[in-house]
């Protein structure tokens, strides 16, 4: 692909492409929450007429190529060029309509699951606080066609070759329905970790990485995720192989439930553990960890704010 034939490409379908739709649309303007960060209002224009455009929180626009170098961090051309004609294959005309997304049973058409590249769905990930490097890891991408429509979605597969997907719009499954075992390698462990949802998991492996960045310890217990408290029949028998059973499960009735299912099983045999006392106060894993983040960022800003204010207290005179 040479630097022309790039700049053919409608950009609003460029960004349709990697899971961008726009916000709202004023004549010939399409607004977008920009994908150059998180933002909670539109900032990012673009000129349909013009095939341009622009950033007003960085003071940025241009054409495609333009885009490409903010996007992908580069100013080498070719590369750019690269990366623009690897979305030609999910590149096609679209319009859009401004109404809320409904995906009360999404079909999967034209299904690929690929590596877990979109920056519309790692800036997702990064909004609910996950390390992006342990979610691509863990998950694959889902691109398919949903009523005419190209999607994309995180993907995390279970045991059956099926795969929960979400993106920030809708969450389903690819059937089977099933539960995710990750066992690791080498001799069999003695404890496993219960999770409702990936969400959950991948929040967990955040918080570990977090505490312990030098040895995380991921591999020193087993796991299991759910996929759904209704899954946890089907979680029961594989269960009967730990000695310990931690459940990191939602603060609800449905999560207290799901504890006492597995309790009224092994209760008597396995050391069973409730460790949704860690995240008291919160709904679930996920939200605890965001609120860390909040807190910790509200902290530093705190200080911050301290700091500017004694530094520009007058100094006084010294005799």
């Amino acid at each position: 692909m040479d630097i022309q034939t790039a700049k053919q490409i409608r950009i609003a379908d460029f960004l349709y492409s990697l899971g961008y739709s726009p916000v709202k649309q004023q004549g010939i303007n399409l607004w977008y929450k920009s994908p150059l960060r998180e933002e909670t209002e539109p900032s990012f224009k673009v000129n349909t007429e013009r095939n341009q455009w622009y950033d007003f929180a960085i003071g940025k626009g241009g054409n495609i190529i333009a885009l490409a170098q903010e996007l992908y961090c580069s100013d080498y051309v070719p590369y750019l060029l690269q990366k623009i004609e690897e979305q030609i294959p999910h590149i096609r005309p679209v319009s859009f309509s401004f109404g809320k997304q409904s995906f009360s049973e999404p079909s999967f058409q034209q299904l690929d699951i690929v590596l877990l590249a979109s920056p519309a769905l790692l800036a997702y990930l990064q909004e609910r606080g996950i390390n992006t490097a342990l979610a691509k890891r863990e998950c694959k991408e889902a691109r398919f066609t949903h009523n005419g429509k190209r999607y994309f979605a995180i993907a995390f597969p279970n045991i059956s070759g099926g795969y929960e997907i979400r993106n920030r719009y809708f969450k389903g499954c690819i059937a089977p329905k099933e539960i995710s075992h990750i066992r690791q390698s080498g001799k069999p462990r003695s404890t496993c970790y219960v999770f409702e949802g990936f969400m959950d998991y991948l929040s967990f492996l955040t918080l570990r990485l977090e505490s312990c960045p030098q040895s995380p310890d991921f591999d020193r217990q087993d796991y299991i995720v759910l996929n759904s408290v209704a899954n946890v029949p089907k979680a029961l028998y594989p269960l009967g192989s730990y000695e310990r059973i931690h459940c990191f499960f939602d603060n609800d009735r449905a999560g207290m439930e799901a504890i006492q299912q597995i309790r009224k099983e092994y209760d008597a045999t396995r050391y069973i553990r409730d460790a949704s006392q860690i995240y008291s106060g919160c709904k679930d894993l996920n939200e605890y960890l965001q609120k860390r983040i909040a807190d910790r960022k509200e902290q530093a800003q705190s200080v911050e704010k301290r700091n500017d204010t004694l530094s520009k207290k007058p100094k006084g005179f010294r005799l």
